[in-house]
């Protein structure tokens, strides 16, 4: 690791030589201390073999880790311009296994680009993490081409993943996570690790898709949880009235009480709402 490392120029003087000043547009919060990439890169597990998908990778200090811990290719997605010119003097030191890819994470699906063993790692910009998380968790094909995510969040968001039912942040996140993931939160981060400082503390999440999680349609168990959670603090009697079906016989065939409210609710009753509504809705 450390023969790849000494050569590069420090991260302050790339930033410096590329004027890459963080855009708060872009959500942008570089991460420049190497002991703490060290720990991100570590926290993805080995990566010898392994293709790794990094998005927003800024002036590249996770991809060296990522690179320097022997991934076969680290694929990083950037919309900056100006961090993919940064980016681009990395290629040749990694002996061809950086691939750098101008564009919007949201509309690149890098799935495309990948064969064998492959993980998601990233500091994710804030403005878009969240929204990338459920498409990664909505893929129609499943189990999906990662095997892994290991990805930065504000704290908040970390534990809306994470949550449990009865938990004060269990909602639609941690449903959608819960059925096709396992999901825990590695570490926290403080807000002076980054450049420029977030007004929060960040956290680490890893999740791991579950090989077979139970069938269902990713549609019916949006609408279930969006009527469900729409209305949180109302019984499921009433607030699933929004799905525009009686609920009390959807609720009596998944054995779920009509008084209980969503935030009471597991994961894998809301599933079972979703089949039961799926089924009204095919008759």
């Amino acid at each position: 690791m450390k023969d790849f490392l000494k050569d590069l120029p420090p991260l302050r003087d790339v930033i410096r030589n590329f004027d890459l000043r963080a855009k708060k547009s872009l959500g942008q919060n570089f991460l420049l201390d190497l002991n703490l990439t060290d720990r991100i890169a570590r926290a993805a597990g080995p990566l010898e073999g392994v293709t790794v998908v990094e998005i927003g990778p800024g002036p590249g200090g996770l991809t060296r880790m990522l690179l320097a811990h022997g991934a076969k290719q680290v694929i990083a997605i950037e919309q900056d311009h100006r961090c993919v010119e940064a980016l681009y003097s990395l290629v040749s030191t990694s002996s061809g296994r950086l691939k750098v890819i101008e564009g919007d994470a949201m509309r690149i699906d890098p799935g495309t680009e990948i064969s064998g063993p492959a993980r998601i790692v990233a500091n994710l910009p804030y403005n878009v993490g969240t929204a990338l998380l459920i498409q990664w968790l909505t893929l129609d094909k499943w189990p999906p081409w990662f095997d892994s995510l290991t990805l930065m969040f504000q704290r908040e968001v970390a534990e809306r993943i994470v949550a449990r039912a009865g938990d004060t942040h269990y909602g639609r996140l941690a449903v959608l996570a819960g059925w096709r993931s396992e999901a825990e939160i590695l570490f926290d981060i403080n807000r002076n690790a980054f450049v420029p400082p977030p007004k929060v503390t960040s956290s680490l999440v890893r999740l791991v898709p579950r090989p077979s999680p139970a069938p269902c349609d990713v549609k019916m168990l949006e609408r279930v949880t969006a009527a469900a959670f729409g209305q949180r603090r109302k019984m499921l009697r009433q607030s699933l009235r929004s799905l525009g079906h009686d609920p009390l016989p959807l609720l009596a065939s998944t054995g779920i009480a009509p008084t209980r409210r969503a935030e009471e609710i597991p994961v894998a009753s809301f599933v079972a709402l979703a089949n039961a509504l799926a089924t009204v809705e095919r008759q």
